[in-house]
């Protein structure tokens, strides 16, 4: 409870309050009231949408970050296990600081420092103040890539983000980042997505016309693709118009777009891609576009 108060921040757990309780039916209780959040399934975000699996892990990003230079000074987790975090509305947030630990580790030489994990070791510098020198953020950060970087970033990602995903996944698995560069590279990887900025090297132009029926939308004729943010239809995120024509171009499938008002949480608008248009009905929150004929 202490933990949670003093290391108040977006990706750690709110408590909103806490109640003692002395009776005889229950003595010595300590109630904490906390935000509630959803376990973390790691199988079922292996079936998320690519954007939502990089909001979780920007998201433990930017705890990292915030843990490496905390008021109380650098807090490793020792328990790092998925089952330690929640989502709230999209957001991965610490719930258990149980196993938290502030104080970095006394050593008389770097044979003290070896930071040990079931798959590999590492050896951390001795300084000359007699503490492992970063052994708690690096073991908050192979921990982040052993438990969720190495799933949740690189897999079906955009084609030309994944030259830095990757490098972000193998500097964590070496170690040969610290918490700031491997923040500063997600939040890279945002400012390029939210911007459309790695839209660059797409196609040029589309191979075919499409005409905008405004105020419509195509209710049934629904195909599935992966990943999508509907598991009975192909739901994706755009940037813009052009890479929903992209999109439909590349899909075998598609012969229409429905492009609806609604976005994500870096503002991609959610647009349903389509078999064909037999069937269009009126709709005055969504615009269809559809393959022109000839």
């Amino acid at each position: 409870m202490v933990l949670l108060e003093r290391l108040r921040h977006p990706n750690v757990l709110q408590l909103y309050g806490y109640c003692y309780q002395d009776s005889e039916d229950i003595p010595d209780t300590l109630t904490t009231i906390t935000e509630l959040g959803a376990p973390v399934e790691m199988i079922q975000l292996l079936q998320t949408s690519w954007e939502d699996r990089f909001r979780i892990c920007l998201s433990l990003g930017r705890l990292l970050h915030h843990l490496a230079h905390s008021p109380l000074g650098s807090v490793t987790l020792l328990d790092f296990r998925p089952r330690q975090f929640v989502l709230v509305d999209g957001e991965l947030k610490v719930t258990d600081l149980d196993d938290a630990r502030v104080e970095e580790t006394p050593c008389a030489s770097s044979a003290d420092c070896i930071l040990e994990f079931p798959a590999r070791n590492f050896s951390l510098p001795c300084s000359a103040q007699g503490w492992c020198e970063g052994m708690n953020e690096k073991r908050n950060l192979y921990n982040a890539y052993r438990f969720f970087f190495t799933y949740l970033l690189p897999h079906s990602a955009p084609p030309a983000l994944r030259p830095l995903l990757d490098s972000i996944v193998n500097a964590t698995g070496e170690l040969s980042w610290g918490v700031d560069e491997t923040l500063a590279r997600l939040e890279r990887v945002l400012h390029l997505f939210r911007s459309g900025q790695y839209l660059q090297n797409s196609s040029a132009g589309s191979r075919a016309e499409y005409q905008r029926l405004p105020d419509s939308a195509i209710p049934q004729e629904d195909y599935r693709c992966w990943p999508s943010y509907h598991h009975g239809s192909c739901l994706l995120s755009v940037f813009n118009l052009a890479e929903a024509v992209d999109i439909c171009e590349s899909h075998a499938q598609c012969q229409a777009f429905v492009v609806t008002n609604q976005t994500t949480w870096t503002g991609r608008q959610l647009v349903f891609f389509k078999t064909g248009w037999s069937h269009v009905v009126p709709d005055p929150n969504k615009t269809t576009y559809v393959r022109a004929l000839g």
